[in-house]
């Protein structure tokens, strides 16, 4: 089968598109045929095993453990491996596995779940990680409630953009962060008001604050929240090569005991009850993956240059 696989941790000039032995699925997985796959900021961090905290966190230090990119993808079951009980060849499904920049790939029962009916392949890659990052972030750490104030930086994001519409689903009111070009489609997916970072920032005090990918300090973060919000940290930039983005979460970390605000850093689950949860959410129309553009399997490298310049409105897309 084709599938984009690297040797060396490196820039995109690390990765290749090639032919390599189909994978076999072994108890509780299945055997997929990838349709599409969604590109999130995590491939260029295991592409380039930057920070090299990623190295240390087991996906090897030398050298990428899983040769093939991609993480997550919408497809069709080919082959169920012994102890699967919930799927069947022919089964549409959606999630989360390694080597998703393939033709094929294995992917475990509980990190997948039925392809929403009204999505297609494209539209179905694009919600795995970045919309279970949103839910978890709103739901489970920042505990969102109707009526709160949410505010979400990088509101035009691939998790920003899934954010926004999670908390309008939850009833919050929401105020999204974006750049010039991002302002309409960050108020067409709901958000109540818009700040446009180029020219203006934040003000007011908000319930729970969602930064995504940002590099904002952790005091200018604070100063948005009430003396009680709730303070979320997906992700982030700089910070070094040694713990890039998460240096931001650790202060927050040893911050938290000492403040009335929660200062929370949030590493996703993947399990499968939420991609349920999600399915269920987009089949009602209350979120919709907003995609940016769509790029074949062959280009891989030029898609994450893309994702990296800070252009990307929403999802970028491999279609297989």
């Amino acid at each position: 089968m084709k599938a984009v696989v690297q040797d060396r941790y490196g820039e995109t000039d690390v990765l290749r598109c090639s032919d390599v032995d189909r994978p076999e699925p072994g108890p509780g997985e299945v055997l997929v045929r990838v349709h599409a796959a969604g590109l999130d900021p995590g491939v260029w961090h295991l592409m380039t095993g930057l920070p090299y905290l990623v190295r240390a966190m087991g996906y090897g230090l030398r050298a990428p453990k899983v040769r093939v990119r991609g993480r997550e993808f919408a497809g069709r079951v080919e082959v169920v491996g012994a102890d699967v009980t919930g799927f069947r060849p022919g089964d549409e499904v959606f999630g989360i596995c390694d080597g998703a920049f393939a033709e094929y790939a294995r992917a475990r029962q509980d990190k997948l779940a039925p392809k929403p009916v009204n999505l297609d392949w494209e539209q179905a890659a694009a919600v795995p990680i970045s919309a279970t990052t949103a839910l978890q972030a709103l739901r489970d750490k920042g505990s969102v409630q109707p009526g709160q104030r949410v505010l979400v930086i990088g509101a035009a994001g691939g998790v920003g953009t899934f954010a926004v519409q999670l908390a309008k689903a939850f009833g919050a009111h929401v105020t999204g962060v974006c750049s010039t070009g991002k302002v309409d489609l960050v108020r067409s997916i709901g958000a109540d008001e818009v700040v446009d970072y180029t020219r203006e920032d934040f003000t007011g005090r908000y319930d729970l604050v969602l930064d995504t990918a940002g590099n904002r300090p952790l005091p200018r973060l604070r100063r948005a929240l009430t003396p009680k919000g709730t303070l979320v940290i997906v992700g982030g930039e700089g910070g070094g090569r040694l713990f890039g983005g998460v240096d931001r979460v650790l202060r927050a970390a040893l911050l938290n005991p000492f403040v009335g605000q929660r200062l929370i850093g949030l590493v996703a689950a993947e399990r499968a009850a939420d991609l349920q949860s999600l399915r269920r959410l987009v089949e009602s129309g209350a979120v919709t993956p907003v995609l940016d553009r769509t790029y074949p399997l062959g280009q891989v490298p030029a898609a994450i240059h893309h994702l990296q310049s800070g252009q990307a409105r929403g999802k970028v897309v491999i279609t297989v």
